[in-house]
Order: C-alpha cells, then sequence, then structure tokens
C-alpha cells in the first residue's frame, strides 16, 4: 500500500490545473486586447472546445489500449507545445488569427483525454492508499479547486504586470511538468498501464465500445439526466468564463487583474466547498445538498454582474457560489462511483463527458455574439436566466430522488450492458460542472 501514485497525480492535477487557470484568464484577454472583438473571442472559444466533443467521445477505448499514464503524459506534453507556441509566434510577428483559432483546437483536442486517464484512475489510486473512495474524490475536487484559485489569481497579475503572453507561456511550462511527475510516479502501476484484453484498436471496436458505453447511459436515467443538466451548465459557464466576464472585467471591473481575483475568490470558496463537504456533507441528503449548491452557484453571478458595475458585489458574490460549486463534482463523482462497473468505466466516461462538453463551444460562441449584438448586461441576464431554468431540474424529475445514498450489496449480479443499481462499488469518471 503506498499513497505515491496518489499524492503523484494530485500534484500533477494541481499544477496542470493552474496553468490552465492562467489560459483561461490570458488567451480571452489575449484576444481582446489584439482584436477588441468579443465575438472574435467567442470563435476561439468554439474552436478550442469544438475539439473537445470529440476527443471525449472517442478517447474512452483507446485511453486503456495506451495506458493511462502513458495518454494523460503525452496530453500535456502536446498542450504545452500548443499553449507555448502562441506567444512565441506572437513575439515573432508572424501569429495569425486562424494559427491560434488551430493552436487552441489542438489542445483541446488532447487536454480531455488527459485529464479522463487521470480521473479514471482515482478508485483504484484511493484503494492503493488506503483511503475510503468519497474522502478522495474530495480531496481530488478540492486540489483542483485550489489550484484554479492559485491560478487565477497569478494570472491576473501577470497580465496586469507583463501581458498576457508571459501568463501562457507559463501555462506551457506547467503541463511539461504535470508531464513528467505522471511519467515518474504512476510508473508500474497496473491500472495505469495498458488494459489487458483490450485488443486491437478498430473502428468495429470503436463503435462496438462506445455504443455499450451509450446503452449503459440510456438506460441509467438519473446518469442520463446529470449528463444533460450538466451539459447546459457547461455550456453556461463556457460563455461566462471565455467572454462574459472577460468583457465586463474590461469595461467595468477595472482590468485582468480584478477578472482574475474574482476568479481566484470563486477558487478559494470553491476549495472550501469542496473540503466542508468531505467532512461533513455524508450527513445530508445529496439531492438537497446538489440542488442547493447549483442554485447558489449558477445564476447569481448573472445577475450581479448585469446590475452592478464595482468589484465587491460581484467578489461577494462569486464566493458564495465558489461555495456552493465546491460541493458539486464530490457528490457527482461519488453518485457516479456507486453505479458504473469498473470494465465501463473509461467508455461511459468519454460518453458522459462528450455529452456534458458538447454545449461548450456554442456557449463562448454564443455569448461573444450576443455582446456583440445586444450588448453585455443583456447577454448576461439571457445567460443567468437560461441557468436558473437548468438548476431546478432536480426538483422536477423523478430520477433525481434516486441521489440518495445506496444500500450495500445492491450491484450483485450486473451485467456488462445493464445499469448498476444503487450500491455498485465500481466507478466511473463524473461529468463536472465547469463553473468559474
Amino acid at each position: 500500500m503506498s499513497r505515491r501514485p496518489f499524492a503523484a497525480v494530485l500534484a500533477a492535477n494541481t499544477i496542470s490545473i493552474a496553468g490552465s487557470s492562467v489560459t483561461l484568464i490570458g488567451v480571452p484577454w489575449f484576444v481582446l486586447q489584439t482584436t477588441g472583438s468579443a465575438g472574435r473571442a467567442g470563435v476561439v472559444a468554439f474552436c478550442a472546445t469544438l475539439p473537445v466533443v470529440v476527443a471525449a467521445l472517442v478517447g474512452g477505448p483507446v485511453i486503456d489500449r495506451i495506458g493511462r499514464r502513458r495518454v494523460s503524459a503525452l496530453s500535456d506534453l502536446v498542450c504545452a507545445f500548443s499553449v507555448g507556441a502562441i506567444p512565441l509566434l506572437h513575439y515573432a510577428g508572424v501569429l495569425e488569427f486562424w494559427m491560434l483559432c488551430a493552436l487552441m483546437a489542438v489542445g483541446g483536442l488532447v487536454h480531455t483525454p488527459g485529464l479522463t486517464a487521470r480521473a479514471v484512475l482515482l478508485p483504484n489510486l484511493a484503494e492503493h492508499a488506503g483511503a475510503p473512495l468519497s474522502r478522495a474524490a474530495s480531496l481530488y475536487d478540492a486540489v483542483s479547486r485550489g489550484a484554479r484559485m492559485i491560478g487565477a489569481a497569478l494570472a491576473g497579475v501577470l497580465i496586469a504586470f507583463f501581458g498576457a503572453e508571459s501568463a501562457l507561456l507559463l501555462d506551457a511550462a506547467s503541463f511539461a511538468v504535470s508531464a513528467l511527475l505522471v511519467s515518474a510516479f504512476l510508473r508500474g502501476v497496473p491500472a495505469a498501464e495498458p488494459q489487458p484484453g483490450a485488443g486491437k484498436i478498430s473502428l468495429a471496436g470503436y463503435r462496438a465500445e462506445l455504443a455499450e458505453g451509450w446503452r449503459f447511459l440510456t438506460r441509467a436515467r438519473l446518469l442520463l439526466g446529470i449528463t444533460l443538466m450538466v451539459m447546459m451548465t457547461n455550456g453556461l459557464d463556457q460563455g461566462w468564463s471565455a467572454v462574459l466576464l472577460p468583457v465586463h472585467g474590461r469595461e467595468a471591473l477595472g482590468g485582468a487583474t480584478a477578472v482574475g481575483l474574482l476568479v481566484s475568490v470563486f477558487g478559494g470558496f470553491a476549495l472550501l466547498g469542496a473540503l466542508l463537504y468531505g467532512l461533513w456533507g455524508e450527513r445530508f441528503s445529496r439531492r438537497a445538498v446538489f440542488t442547493a449548491a447549483f442554485l447558489l452557484c449558477g445564476a447569481p453571478r448573472y445577475a450581479v454582474a448585469a446590475f452592478t458595475g464595482t468589484p465587491l458585489p460581484l467578489a461577494l458574490t462569486m464566493a458564495l457560489s465558489g461555495l456552493g460549486a465546491g460541493m458539486l463534482n464530490p457528490i457527482l463523482t461519488t453518485v457516479i462511483y456507486e453505479r458504473v462497473p469498473e470494465e465501463l468505466r473509461s467508455r461511459v466516461s468519454g460518453v458522459t463527458t462528450a455529452g456534458c462538453e458538447l454545449t461548450m463551444p456554442l456557449g463562448g460562441l454564443a455569448a461573444g455574439l450576443l455582446v456583440d449584438g445586444l450588448g453585455a448586461t443583456r447577454a448576461l441576464l439571457l445567460f443567468g436566466g437560461t441557468y436558473l431554468l437548468v438548476t431546478l431540474s432536480p426538483l422536477v424529475f423523478p430520477a433525481w430522488r434516486t441521489m440518495e445514498r445506496p444500500e450495500a450489496g445492491a450491484s450483485a449480479g450486473l451485467s456488462r450492458t445493464e445499469p448498476a443499481l444503487p450500491g455498485s462499488a465500481h466507478a466511473a469518471t463524473a461529468p463536472r460542472p465547469s463553473a468559474n
């Protein structure tokens, strides 16, 4: 029993996600500075997230065949190249808008398989470390939230003093360090290597395995409901982070430093929310906590940004929103880990991740077009109103009532193509809300 592999994955995620948070602010700011167009910022967001859906859909089968350690390391190395090339080409005076879109698309294509490869290892690493799964899931999410907090604050400072280009170079370096950690410390972990019996890669095999993951998802009403809800909120969140918040920061809040601090406040309180849920969350109804947390983290920030032009009210709202957001992923992760057999983990993860990210390209693009066409205030209100309607679904649809804790032993006798009954000890990667 060893905690090293689990600690290495936590460290790799911390470094990689902190760097990605820098890019989350740095790229939209770079586009707004160089083009002055919210619409173009939306186009870049579209190009960055459209390949994510494709990668998530086809990534599950290939992850098991190549091996989770190799996929994670290779993903980070390609991301380091795609992000680092943007400022280098800009410094050389040869960066065109289409090049920026292409580089962001390359990063989007490979980033999700790397995240998935690490995330699906969590149950194995938690068992290897002798840690309860629910606590490991809370810690995993808390570390991610903390990394986003650090990265966002760092981004604001770097952009203010050194420019967006330096922020992107730092992100490239963070991806390289993450790849090194995963390569070094996950070597020899059986679950991180190519899986026995995965077979050769073929189009027919892909179709069969993806169909298997899709059948499982469509038969599990709660998992399908979660996927649909997170699909909608992730698209709205992408519009917020890629366009609406940067535009609001430029027009009303005084610049990138304020945006970085706001995202950092959100991340800090999300970290607190994840830790609080890890300590005391199991005492309460999952559905009640999940619904309240989603209502808190969604619509209010859009409304406050629409009606105020000073940082303090939005900072307080972002703090409360972060507190709610931090409780979501531990709940989702635990619920889905209980319901999906281990042998289906990667392929179900591919289908659910692709579903959850399906609207993200449209979210950024729609936000940019709405800001250019209707103005930032109306765009914020439209996005916030839609968010509110979506987050009411756990109170409306009966399938969400099955979210509560399962009884032990309920999953005995599962077949490979049937949804797990509550109580399954196996796991899948949970769809992750991307609120920030």
